[in-house]
């Protein structure tokens, strides 16, 4: 089966968990979870309004981004064009047409959101088609998420290679994402990207910053540096709302929209979820029930490798995205699942071995496409070579997958080793945003239920600090 859109919801199948403890410890888990299910939805909310105080224990409180969708989506339903949803179109539009690729220079949550959106949502080869394939839509790459030198002078070296060939000696542009705008990583790329692109604009400012479009936090060096420069197009990640869960800011919309995406669709799918996690029974929940297996593994200290198995080369990116929101979020006081993403069947090939035979540390939990987006490839008869598919003729690609997924599962099985199964009504926006907004809830959810603060991430300042010490010294000093 293959489809285009759908508006169902993503299902969830927790049968192949494998957990003990007593009808009671179920119970007191099932009421602790209604317990935290209003802490997050209310008295989370509450505090970050204002109207009552937030403990120190809770401080960050980055919650803003769980109804965010619906205020969006009601903005945009009031005030048409001139919403922010409106005003990231009318900005991904003029990109659209004016440019051919776009650098978006971005890491941790503000490279994983919009790297998982292109990836889920575009064709797989997007950046490899022609321009009339693509839909009029430019291609887009990422930097700024790494210090590889190698790396960035091949994406130079690419632009320059077609601003060359293009008629208006310039068509490419930035798309530059930070909330501080004082991460090194992305503040170097900017600098000689920016450098490039102002030489490449005939050292005229105003062309460059026609081809440069800033989203950042309400302040911070970014914004300053953007208004220095007279960028118009500056979007806002709204306090209150952190890196790993700014997928709905323009964070990801805005890349979203170049490229295409349907982010009112998102938006819905997410809404969809929230008023799923508000209102369905504990037992009917999926974020509830999802958090609740995990849980029961994780809290008894089974589990502590959280494999997440993506059945589509489409949802690796999403697996890294993720990767970092769990280990961001639940790594902290020695606690939280380490996170690893598997692409299978491909992995099957190199991990397998391990996840079967290896130590009894991990829950696997299966991110499953039910439908597939193009039309099923069928092994047909043939008399060219004898391969050994004679028993196949007939069936499609999906099929073959649909055998190795349970395959898979029976083998885990059948060893008592616990696996979830995230089931994927399609691959579209709608269905995307439901995802992100689930795994974002779980997560929480699952952090208020480890007693630690899912928002913030202290551990990750030692390394900038070491890193900035050492950078303040004489270059010599710096080990080679």
């Amino acid at each position: 089966m293959h489809t285009n859109q759908s508006n169902s919801l993503i299902e969830l199948d927790c049968r192949g968990v494998l957990v003990g403890g007593t009808s009671q410890d179920g119970r007191d888990l099932q009421a602790a979870l209604e317990s935290v299910r209003t802490e997050v939805l209310v008295e989370d909310q509450q505090m970050l309004a204002g109207t009552t105080e937030t403990p120190t224990e809770k401080q960050p409180l980055d919650a803003a981004f769980v109804d965010l969708p619906e205020r969006l989506l009601d903005d945009c339903r009031n005030q048409g064009s001139a919403s922010e949803v409106g005003c990231i179109l009318a900005s991904a539009a003029t990109m659209r047409e004016r440019l051919d690729a776009v650098v978006l220079l971005g890491i941790g949550g503000s490279y994983m959101g919009p790297r998982a959106l292109m990836d889920v949502l575009c064709h797989p080869y997007h950046n490899e088609r022609s321009r009339a394939a693509r839909g009029g839509t430019p291609r887009m790459y990422f930097a700024g998420n790494n210090l590889d030198n190698d790396a960035i002078q091949g994406l130079l070296g690419l632009l320059e290679d077609g601003s060359e060939t293009a008629s208006s000696g310039c068509d490419w542009g930035i798309v530059a994402v930070s909330k501080s705008g004082g991460t090194i990583e992305t503040t170097c790329a900017l600098r000689v990207f920016l450098e490039t692109l102002y030489r490449r604009s005939g050292c005229e400012s105003q062309r460059m910053v026609e081809r440069l479009r800033v989203v950042t936090g309400p302040r911070g060096r970014l914004r300053a540096m953007s208004q220095a420069l007279g960028c118009n197009d500056v979007f806002t990640i709204p306090d209150g709302v952190g890196g790993r869960f700014s997928i709905f800011t323009p964070v990801g919309l805005l890349p979203a929209a170049i490229l295409g995406i349907d982010v009112v669709r998102l938006l819905e799918g997410a809404a969809a979820m929230n008023a799923h996690f508000r209102d369905s029974e504990a037992s009917e929940n999926v974020v509830l029930e999802y958090v609740r297996s995990l849980y029961s593994l994780n809290g008894m200290r089974a589990c502590g490798i959280r494999v997440l198995n993506v059945w589509s080369d489409a949802l690796e990116s999403v697996g890294l995205w993720h990767d970092q929101l769990l280990a961001e979020s639940l790594g902290k006081q020695e606690k939280g699942a380490t996170p690893l993403t598997v692409v299978n069947t491909r992995d099957l090939h190199s991990r397998a071995q391990q996840h079967q035979e290896g130590q009894r540390d991990k829950i696997h939990v299966n991110l499953v496409v039910q439908a597939t987006r193009t039309p099923a490839l069928q092994i047909d008869p043939s008399e060219l070579v004898d391969d050994g598919l004679g028993d196949l003729v007939g069936l499609g690609v999906p099929d073959i997958m649909a055998a190795a997924i349970e395959g898979t599962k029976q083998a885990y099985r059948e060893d008592r080793r616990s696996t979830i199964d995230v089931k994927l009504p399609a691959l579209d926006a709608h269905v995307m945003g439901q995802l992100f907004q689930m795994l974002m809830l779980a997560t929480v959810v699952e952090g208020r239920l480890l007693k630690i603060n899912p928002y913030g991430q202290p551990g990750v300042e030692a390394y900038k600090r070491n890193m900035t010490q050492l950078l303040s010294r004489s270059s010599c000093s710096l080990p080679k």
